[in-house]
């Protein structure tokens, strides 16, 4: 059988992928951040809103969306609702039920006579293109982002991990999600992974557009502008909302500054979900000096059921200084947990594609909201909770080796107490 180089590079994108995010020439901070002031000052908004160049906006309401049930249809939904334009960006888009569904709606809503842009990454798309040709002739202006092209393998290495959806301008969605049939269902199934979704109305929706924007003018070379993709937005709820993204190939790299400012500034409470936990020693250095000096510091990640084996087995090497430090680690049981969530002091939260690994903080084109709202961060500490009850907890015994022990149940907090 005749292979095409791309095809052939595509074949060894995991692993090539995998050696070259070590191969970063983007600038890195020299050591953990100090603590300087708290998630609650103003200073901490401050200087949030203005280095991640994502300034809260006012006025902005949050829905969560848990699992493949409430995900799906309620992007499928936004895109049938359009009625000027539908703008749609992501990373994992295969051949399936749920992505036949989404190149059908996209499909018909071209052919209706709404304008839709769509950005598929050409590695984590290369499995549908099926569907691309089904998109593009009914009317779907669609870019593969960063084509696979073997005398640029540094190009290459770049891929886009966002995660948008942006319907007339008016409504957006951001989490974890990929548009692939391993996210359908509970949650709570091996073959039906756990993740949280976000829609997004209210003022902010702009700054989202203005990140597909990002990735269309580089991939269609064409700006984005007038009412049907930037309307007047006014205020749909309580929360101050800021987007931010990291641009690759610039030294751009915000993902990794968001960490860092909020472990350092968090005072009681650090609540993170990820999938791929792969901290640099800065980062974990980050974090051992928020538990030493009494944050409740609490990471959940996979266990057994994680699509990447190597880095289960790459993160585990991570977690003694982390243990030792008081930093506690649970691993997830029912199924894989992709499920991507910071929370602080229950009031700043940031959702959105981030990963705690080298790619996301450095490489990837990634896109995330920070949310300054008690009640949303309250919200999410109550998601937090219920899936720490589905953990096991990892632990050291009193050689300091690593053993996993069957964890407590766990109760949230008082909300006085966050």
């Amino acid at each position: 059988m005749n292979h095409s180089p791309a095809s052939l590079l595509r074949s060894l994108a995991p692993l090539y992928l995998v050696v070259l995010s070590s191969c970063s020439s983007q600038p890195d901070l020299r050591e953990a951040l100090p603590h300087v002031s708290g998630v609650h000052t103003v200073e901490f908004q401050q200087a949030t809103g203005a280095l991640l160049s994502g300034a809260y906006l006012p006025g902005n309401k949050i829905t969560i969306l848990s699992n493949g049930e409430q995900i799906f249809p309620a992007m499928l939904k936004a895109i049938r609702s359009a009625r000027h334009t539908i703008n749609f960006e992501t990373y994992v888009f295969e051949k399936g039920t749920i992505p036949g569904q989404f190149a059908q709606a996209l499909t018909e809503k071209a052919r209706a006579g709404v304008k839709v842009k769509v950005i598929l990454d050409d590695h984590g798309a290369s499995k549908s293109e099926v569907y691309h040709t089904m998109m593009k002739e009914a009317g779907v202006e669609l870019e593969i982002y960063h084509p696979v092209i073997w005398p640029d393998l540094s190009r290459s290495n770049h891929r886009t991990h966002r995660k948008l959806l942006i319907v007339d301008g008016r409504t957006g969605f951001i989490g974890g999600v990929g548009i692939a049939d391993e996210w359908k269902g509970k949650g709570n199934a091996p073959d039906q992974w756990r993740d949280l979704h976000y829609r997004v109305e209210g003022p902010v929706v702009a700054q989202l557009q203005a990140a597909f924007n990002n990735n269309w003018l580089k991939t269609h070379h064409e700006v984005l502008q007038g009412p049907q993709y930037f309307p007047a937005l006014y205020p749909a709820g309580p929360a101050s909302v800021g987007t931010f993204y990291n641009i690759s190939r610039t030294g751009s790299t915000p993902m990794e500054m968001m960490c860092h400012m909020t472990m350092a500034s968090a005072e009681k409470s650090l609540l993170i979900e990820t999938p791929y936990f792969l901290p640099d020693k800065r980062m974990s250095d980050a974090l051992c000096a928020a538990a030493k000096r009494g944050v409740k510091v609490k990471i959940i990640m996979p266990g057994k059921w994680i699509d990447q084996k190597s880095v289960r087995r790459a993160s585990k090497k991570c977690w003694k200084p982390l243990l030792t430090a008081g930093v506690q680690l649970y691993e997830f049981q029912p199924t894989m947990i992709h499920t991507k969530l910071m929370v602080a002091d229950g009031l700043f939260t940031s959702v959105g594609s981030m990963n705690l690994d080298p790619r996301s903080q450095k490489i990837n084109d990634e896109a995330n909201i920070m949310v300054r709202d008690a009640a949303f961060a309250q919200e999410q500490t109550r998601v937090f909770y219920a899936d720490l009850k589905q953990c096991r907890h990892v632990q050291l015994n009193d050689e300091g080796d690593i053993i996993d022990a069957p964890l407590q149940v766990a109760q949230a907090p008082l909300e006085s107490q966050l």
